[in-house]
């Protein structure tokens, strides 16, 4: 029996299908597992610290401006609907005194304003407060 070769190239195909369906599987993967930081849309200039230190954005966040807008997470409010707000909030299993309230206030916010704001807070229950600045 005769056994013929091949004369020429040798051409070899690789079929790229199977790692284009991972690297897509993974790109979807990082895409929903990613936690994105919602900010709210609020332009503030937050008074600058040397001791700040980072929180975590979860909780409610309460944004003052320096032209007395106020606003719940995104929703703007004024003082006196700001404990309704409050009140109703769902923490969920948290207790009150547990769920994180992060204060944003403009520089020029006045600390008569921000004493106001703390005391809505502390009349519904909430105890843990952090005050949100930027690193000089």
């Amino acid at each position: 029996m005769r056994i013929k070769s091949r004369k020429g190239k040798i051409q070899s195909n690789i079929d790229m299908t199977p790692m284009l369906d991972v690297v897509f599987q993974l790109i979807l993967f990082f895409l929903v597992s990613t936690t994105f930081a919602i900010l709210p849309g609020i332009k503030l200039n937050l008074p600058q610290s040397r001791t700040s230190e980072s929180t975590s954005m979860q909780g409610i966040t309460i944004s003052a401006s320096e032209n007395g807008d106020l606003f719940f997470n995104e929703t703007q409010v004024d003082m006196d609907t700001l404990g309704n707000f409050l009140s109703e909030f769902d923490t969920g299993e948290t207790k009150k005194e547990e769920f994180p309230v992060m204060l944003e206030a403009d520089s020029e916010v006045t600390n008569g304003t921000i004493v106001k704001i703390f005391d809505v807070i502390r009349e519904n229950g909430y105890s843990l407060i952090n005050l949100r600045t930027k690193n000089q």
